[in-house]
């Protein structure tokens, strides 16, 4: 599961991983439900934070993206 985290986090088109498509992928590939309580809880006991940014704005072209990393 830690793997799925990380990948889903640093996806280049953009966008954020939610507790709920934790929940889903929980649900997938272990056959288990959790409401969204426990999935945070168990993101924290993975040492990760429940707060994701958008790492790009799936609209975005990349030459903006790169001025503004500039400034």
């Amino acid at each position: 599961m830690n793997q799925y985290i990380l990948t889903s986090t640093y996806v280049k088109q953009g966008g954020r991983l939610t507790g709920a498509d934790i929940g889903d992928y929980i649900h997938q590939h272990f056959n288990v439900r959790f409401n969204s309580g426990h999935v945070y809880k168990v993101i924290k006991r993975l040492g990760f934070s429940w707060i994701t940014t958008r790492s790009r704005h799936p609209r975005q072209p990349q030459a903006v993206q790169e001025a503004f990393e500039k400034v």
